[in-house]
């Protein structure tokens, strides 16, 4: 997550810490989530046993070979052009991806656009390139999906600060950062030096300027929350998020303090049973720890599985909200 690559797990890089760590069936599910293919391990190469994953493997090498040609990415097209039913491949897909092939080109489209943008050109260019067929398709996507409109990040989110406060607890040191707009960022860390260097890889081009007096309220309220007091539910945010991230989020935030969920039952919650591996993708990029009780959701059997800032601190969370 801290390089936006993905390999295959027996690539010759330096391993990851596992706090870091995404797991996908397939490299069209990994690209769909944002990562770009390692040019070492060549992970697009890999065979795939399964013969369903197959079909949406070739389907998504299909989408990606015809996103500017928005007539060939009808189900019936991509039928045709990998020769299988078109409603049979959407079937395969949404059971594989949890989601819609046509949702997989947008995906692709909008991340092209990005690596566009991040590439030096212009906006304009950047729009038809990807494939998008007009300027308000990409505009009325971007708030949601980057955070800042396509002008902002394709300057890297130059011109954004955020204002961030340290300050050591018992579960290590709380970072909260915050933009004009709202929390930005929230978790809890070994060291300053760590927040710090977490903050800035996530908005690595952001100016962040050590916050005064100003967010102290907030992070008041926040250790309040966590020793068991008070309500975080009315806390502007300002996340870049896709729509299921930000539906899995809103999710979250209903679940009652002292409550937990297992991933299935937010899958359940949203409508979209067969995402619960896509809803524990959207609990590991959860930027904003407390504020969105992530910690909340835990396997069936009640086993703590992964936290962004490690199962012991989500333990204790938990302890304390029930007590």
């Amino acid at each position: 997550k801290t390089t936006g690559i993905y390999c295959r797990p027996s690539c010759k890089s330096r391993t990851p810490k596992r706090e870091n760590v995404q797991f996908f069936l397939l490299p069209a599910e990994a690209e769909a989530a944002g990562y770009r293919a390692c040019k070492r391990c060549r992970p697009q190469e890999a065979k795939v046993q399964n013969p369903q994953a197959q079909i949406v493997q070739q389907a998504c090498d299909y989408i990606n070979a015809h996103l500017a040609d928005s007539d060939a990415l009808t189900l019936d097209a991509i039928g045709a052009g990998i020769g299988y039913d078109g409603k049979y491949i959407q079937h395969v897909f949404k059971d594989m991806l949890q989601i819609t092939p046509r949702q997989y080109a947008e995906a692709r489209r909008l991340e092209g656009f990005k690596q566009s943008l991040r590439d030096g050109a212009n906006v304009t260019d950047s729009v038809f390139a990807a494939g998008f067929g007009s300027m308000s398709r990409v505009y009325e996507k971007s708030d949601a999906a980057l955070g800042m409109t396509p002008a902002t990040y394709r300057a890297g989110g130059a011109g954004v600060t955020i204002h961030y406060a340290l300050h050591p607890c018992d579960l290590g040191v709380l970072l909260v950062g915050m933009t004009e707009r709202g929390v930005c960022a929230v978790g809890l860390y070994d060291s300053a030096h760590a927040a710090e260097i977490a903050l800035g890889e996530e908005y690595p081009l952001a100016t962040t300027v050590t916050a005064g007096d100003e967010l102290q309220p907030i992070v008041a309220r926040i250790l309040d929350h966590i020793g068991g007091v008070g309500n975080l539910l009315d806390l502007p945010l300002d996340i870049r998020a896709t729509a299921f991230q930000r539906q899995v989020w809103e999710a979250l935030r209903k679940i009652p303090r002292g409550e937990t969920r297992s991933y299935s039952d937010i899958a359940e919650a949203i409508g979209n049973p067969n995402a619960v591996r896509a809803v524990a993708s959207a609990c590991a990029n959860n930027v904003a720890a407390i504020v969105i009780p992530c910690h909340r959701v835990v396997g069936k059997d009640g086993a703590m599985h992964g936290y962004r800032w490690g199962t012991e601190r989500k333990a204790e969370i938990l302890r304390r909200e029930q007590e």
